[in-house]
């Protein structure tokens, strides 16, 4: 396959290439502009476009002989609804039945495609550059009201995490660049010195050139619980080698692993530094870190977990394999001792570290002091985007079991691999997001500013660049709301010491730090 390489600081350099795809319509897209490895939807849409859009219309507008579906559906709008409708039909209402036309594969892609339509979800691009201009009206929600300020608009285009301080300060790193201190007048400080390396040279599959991929980056930013006593400072990246294990000098590339640290800031300069966790090298490998995960979370008894996700080698990824760190909740002690209640502890050729496995590709990780659980968020295939109530020592299924479907258009149904499973074994999602919006980070509001919000899941999205507030009660779904919609990419959502939410932005042009006034 055939591989693009340049720098982040030429990102712009293939705005016109992107362009086209972001101001054509998803269901309008000619099968050449759409990856060979996306073929399950670009099968779905030409399965739509030659037999369904002489009657519900080519953007599911309506046409003359049939209704449109964008509204809501009579039948039912969920995937299990669509599938039925597609299958059984309705000839009263002149809708005929698919069940001996369509194979069964297929009327699961075509009822996904609709999914995806609907909610304006598509895969031509990841929208990096689609055009970003912050809203300033007010958003009026069913709780509270609020707008959006900006705190700094010149970041890199591929922030990560922020972490706001005590004094009003707030820590923020940048992928492929290092950690930065942005003032509480929002001005922007140098690259911190002394952190771990940061790598810029971003490349693109041919298969997907609108996703940005490498190794060696800076992921999570976290204060310790205790920070005003301790002055602890937690910094999740991708530790990157060459010709350090035998896979690197065979292949002659550099390989890497996420590795967890701790240290201190001097004035603008990283000090004290500890590893806190840190995979033997020879699990080093040359996965890319698109997929690796890389949030932080800290609970009230001295522990801090950590997320890692595809960035092993071997047969589905190793990530239902206890002997690799790969598709892994990790929970360690904070000053990185193994917890002698972790699910594996003692065990002889696992991580003991591990917490929960079967994930794919971890975006969000939080703990409810409250009600002492630990939460996280992640990419699903096509569809499946999931949040997750983490208990210790279960299986979240990848890559055995998914709401969503392959890319190919097919079920996912990890039995292909040879790992014996049963699904009452397999922990479902407590909210499944289905068609995938590309969840992002999330916060448990606890905010005096939005104490409507409290308890609350506010959960940012990537590819469909929408605010979420989702409503979760005794571990069951109730409700997800929009708060807001047209931002840029949602990379990371934090609450500052005050109560104040702020939203990590990414963005093809550059990143920024915006947070929510209230209006109440």
């Amino acid at each position: 396959m055939k591989i693009i390489i340049f720098k982040i600081r030429s990102f712009l350099s293939i705005a016109a290439l992107l362009a086209a795809s972001n101001s054509i319509a998803q269901n309008e897209l000619q099968p050449l502009e759409e990856a060979e490895a996306y073929s399950g939807i670009t099968e779905s849409r030409l399965m739509y476009r030659d037999n369904c859009a002489v009657c519900h219309g080519e953007n599911l507008e309506g046409a003359a002989q049939g209704t449109p579906l964008r509204d809501e559906l009579v039948h039912g709008g969920s995937m299990d609804e669509i599938i039925a409708s597609i299958t059984n039909g309705y000839e009263t209402a002149g809708m005929p039945s698919w069940r001996d036309i369509f194979a069964p594969v297929e009327i699961v892609g075509l009822a996904m495609y609709i999914l995806e339509t609907r909610n304006n979800v598509g895969y031509a691009t990841s929208n990096y550059d689609a055009p970003l201009e912050i809203p300033t009206h007010v958003f009026n929600t069913e709780h509270h009201d609020f707008r959006l300020e900006t705190v700094v608009a010149d970041l890199e285009p591929l922030p990560f995490s922020i972490a706001p301080l005590p004094d009003g300060r707030i820590l923020v790193t940048e992928k492929t660049h290092g950690v930065r201190i942005i003032g509480a007048d929002g001005k922007k400080s140098e690259l911190v010195e002394g952190t771990p390396a940061a790598y810029d040279d971003v490349y693109r599959l041919e298969s997907r050139i609108d996703i940005e991929r490498g190794m060696g980056w800076l992921f999570d930013i976290d204060l310790h619980p205790n920070y005003e006593e301790n002055g602890w400072i937690y910094l999740y990246h991708s530790d990157r080698c060459e010709g350090c294990n035998q896979i690197s000098r065979e292949q002659e590339r550099a390989v890497s692993m996420n590795r967890l640290v701790r240290g201190r800031l001097e004035d603008e300069r990283w000090v004290d530094q500890e590893i806190i966790w840190q995979a033997p090298i020879e699990d080093y490998f040359f996965a890319g870190d698109v997929g690796a995960g890389g949030r932080v979370a800290f609970d009230n008894r001295g522990h801090v977990f950590f997320s890692l996700g595809l960035k092993c080698g071997g047969e589905g990824g190793g990530i239902q394999d206890l002997a690799t760190p790969c598709g892994k909740i990790h929970r360690v002690n904070d000053d990185g001792s193994i917890p002698q209640d972790n699910p594996y502890y003692g065990r002889e050729g696992v991580y003991e570290s591990i917490y929960t496995y079967g994930h794919r590709s971890p975006q969000g990780l939080e703990y409810d002091v409250l009600n002492g659980e630990l939460w996280g968020s992640e990419h699903g295939p096509r569809g499946g985007d999931e949040i997750n109530r983490l208990l210790p020592g279960e299986n979240y299924g990848w890559p055995l079991y998914s709401l969503g479907l392959h890319y190919d258009g097919t079920r996912v149904n990890g039995r292909d691999l040879g790992i014996p499973f049963e699904l009452v074994d397999i922990q479902q999602p407590v909210v499944d997001l289905t068609p995938s919006p590309a969840v992002s980070s999330f916060i448990i509001s606890d905010s005096d500013q939005f104490p409507d919000w409290n308890g609350d899941f506010i959960v940012g999205s990537l590819k469909l660049r929408t605010l979420f507030r989702v409503d979760i009660e005794n571990n069951r779904f109730v409700e997800r709301e929009t708060l807001a919609e047209g931002l840029g990419r949602i990379r990371d959502i934090e609450q500052g010491f005050d109560g104040t939410i702020f939203l990590l932005i990414e963005h093809g042009a550059a990143g920024q730090i915006l947070k929510l006034i209230p209006e109440d």
